[in-house]
């Protein structure tokens, strides 16, 4: 079996009798696969920054005869995909099918936002928004975040959290390539322009990653030893709650600021980019501490926590000056959580080869909560008549109950030991 610690230049033989040589953890190698990963994640999850842009574009001028949670459907699909599908590509990239998978996912991504452009339907940008590019970020990011973690064990949380942080810089780039376009160019350039953006970041990755682990050809889809894991149950059971609500934020700031605080359209689109961007380094400096000092468990339960005050005190805002503070507030812990959950997933894994197997199955069973959590919220809205009383309250329970399975599967492990990483 392998060794917990190990030096370079050893080698772990697992008992198929392949030679497995550990993560090399630096080296110039090492770090092109952070700089592909950060564009390869940075052009899919920048993409999905610009939901709350399309959305507010969507309810407000596209598709204004359809409610909050209908359109809200879309921008669900795109991330429920994401998740749902690592359960399948996790386990073919192990079995060597990582090249197949991610160029795929590439090109899906492109075809879907092009797509997307010339859509002026609900069912059309279900398809292209939703469909489409959600699939080909499902078989990408799973064997892309799994690729990098097999590269570095003891920076680990360090380099997942630095590749994340291009999600935060196209994060800004994407949405307002959208706001500034929209006016002047229209919708379908405004969506071209961020697909050939997508297309140069995915292009950039596809010539810098490479797979550093022999095939795992044998062996079941899903590690069913993973269910007698209680810290593995208990934190991806956490996890669920907290992606339930964790963007429901992200997606309705902007309809916030226009329904309740009376803000202009370019002023709300603002407001996201402060959330997306004051959330760069809290995808950063968390891996350094999880890797330093705390390990990702640890450090994810302090976050979760305060996202959770941050949706109760969203009860309070009332005007502009709030609302920008609240963005900036949340947007630290939003990222900061997004950032470590990778990490978190990887840990859990005590085996290398199974770290695309243990991620898939984590990333699927989110999957069910990013994909009911927005529309859940955009319901809740619509059965106050617009009010975000009770999605507020409904997104801030949910994150506390995550907060209570994360603290249960971290005590199962270590006890009430303070100090024990994990």
């Amino acid at each position: 079996m392998p060794r917990s610690s190990h030096t370079q230049g050893e080698v772990i033989v697992v008992p198929s009798t392949i030679p497995i040589t550990p993560p090399p953890d630096g080296g110039t190698q090492a770090y092109l696969q952070i700089l592909g990963s950060l564009l390869a994640m940075g052009s899919a999850w920048g993409t999905i920054s610009t939901w709350g842009v399309c959305q507010t574009y969507y309810t407000s001028t596209l598709l204004p005869q359809y409610p909050q949670s209908t359109i809200s459907w879309i921008g669900s699909l795109q991330v429920t995909l994401i998740f749902l599908i690592g359960i399948f590509s996790g386990r073919l990239a192990d079995a060597g099918y990582y090249y197949p998978l991610t160029f795929g996912g590439f090109i899906l991504q492109v075809i879907g936002l092009m797509m997307t452009s010339i859509s002026r339907t609900f069912w059309q940008l279900l398809l292209s928004q939703g469909l489409c590019f959600g699939l080909g970020i499902g078989l990408a990011f799973p064997p892309v975040a799994t690729l990098l973690s097999t590269y570095f064990e003891k920076k680990r949380a360090l380099a997942l959290s630095i590749a994340a942080s291009g999600t935060g810089v196209t994060g800004l780039v994407f949405p307002s390539v959208i706001r500034e376009l929209l006016p002047t160019a229209g919708f379908g350039w405004a969506m071209r322009t961020v697909a050939f953006l997508v297309l140069a970041c995915n292009l950039g990755a596809a010539l810098l990653l490479r797979w550093r682990l022999p095939p795992r050809t044998t062996g079941p889809w899903i590690d069913y030893s993973a269910f007698k894991d209680r810290t593995y149950v208990f934190g991806v059971s956490g996890m669920f709650f907290v992606f339930w609500s964790l963007y429901f934020a992200f997606f309705y700031v902007g309809v916030f600021a226009r329904t309740e605080i009376g803000l202009s359209y370019t002023s709300s689109i603002d407001l996201l980019l402060v959330m997306i961007g004051i959330g760069i380094p809290s995808r950063i400096i968390p891996g350094y501490l999880a890797d330093r000092y705390t390990g990702p468990m640890n450090l994810q339960l302090p976050f979760i926590a305060y996202t959770g005050v941050m949706l109760l005190c969203w009860i309070a805002v009332h005007d502009a000056t709030g609302l920008y503070i609240f963005s900036a507030l949340y947007g630290i812990s939003g990222a900061g959580i997004q950032g470590l959950f990778p990490a978190m997933l990887s840990g859990l894994a005590p085996d290398v080869r199974f770290r695309g197997t243990r991620m898939g199955m984590g990333f699927f069973v989110v999957s069910f909560a990013v994909f009911s959590g927005p529309p859940i919220a955009g319901a809740l809205i619509s059965k106050r008549d617009g009010n975000f009383l009770y999605a507020q309250i409904w997104a801030g329970l949910s994150m506390f109950v995550g907060f209570a399975l994360l603290l249960t599967g971290r005590i199962s492990r270590t006890g009430l030991v303070l100090k024990a990483r994990i």
